[in-house]
Parts: structure tokens; sequence; C-alpha cells
């Protein structure tokens, strides 16, 4: 038999938080996102203070949420 509804791929007890929060993570470890270093041959703004930082994870925490919650 099959079912016409979606399924999702989260254990059991996974909170739409968690997902957002282990999404969050993923980005941010591959992509380097929020530490602020500069590329090599790019002379622009310096490295990023630990409070800007903190203020782009959390914004890409918001972002991730936002596209959890409409999955």
């Amino acid at each position: 038999m099959t079912d016409d509804k979606e399924t999702t791929s989260r254990p059991p007890g996974t909170s739409k938080e968690e997902v957002a929060l282990e999404l969050m993570r993923f980005i941010a470890q591959t992509t380097g996102y929020g530490k602020g270093s500069a590329g090599a041959g790019f002379g622009g703004k310096g490295p990023k203070t630990p409070d800007e930082q903190v203020d782009a994870l959390l914004q890409l925490y918001e972002r991730c949420r936002s596209v959890v919650s409409k999955a």
C-alpha cells in the first residue's frame, strides 16, 4: 500500500528547531559562513568581529528555521 502523504526522514522526537540547527551547522562548517576571512586576491573588509560572526550565524539560523518550517 502506498500513501499519498509526504513522509519525512527525521528520526522520531526530532523537532523542527533541531533540524534547523543541524542545517545551520552543516552550512556554516562546509562554507565557513560567519568567519569573515577574506579570499585570495580580495582586499576588502578585514576579519569580522566576534559580535558580527554571532549575528551572521543567528541570521543563518533564522533562515534555516523558516525553510524547515515551510517543509
